[in-house]
C-alpha cells in the first residue's frame, strides 16, 4: 500500500507493475449509469525517470482520501477485472 485514504469514500489508484517496470495506474471512474469501471489514468514513461511517482505524488496531494495500493505481477490486470 502506498497510501492510505477514507476507509468508505476514499478514491482507489492501483499501480500495477512487472518486476518494478511497465507501471500502469488504474483507477475506478463512475459512469453515467453510478456503475464505477476501472480506467487506465497513467502509464509510465520509461524515458522520463520519476514522472509516474510525481504525478501519484500530486494526486495524493490533492486528495487527502486517496488509496494508492501498488501490485507487482504479471497480468495484474486480471485482478482488477480487465482481460
Amino acid at each position: 500500500m502506498l497510501q492510505k485514504g477514507e476507509r468508505d469514500a476514499g478514491t482507489i489508484l492501483v499501480v500495477l507493475t512487472e518486476r518494478g517496470a511497465n507501471a500502469r495506474v488504474y483507477e475506478r471512474m463512475p459512469q453515467s449509469d453510478g456503475q464505477r469501471v476501472w480506467t487506465l489514468a497513467r502509464r509510465e514513461n520509461p524515458e522520463i525517470r520519476g514522472e509516474l511517482e510525481e504525478w501519484l505524488a500530486r494526486r495524493g496531494d490533492q486528495d487527502p482520501d486517496l488509496w494508492i495500493v501498488e501490485l507487482d505481477i504479471a497480468n495484474g490486470e486480471r485482478f482488477i477485472g480487465i482481460t
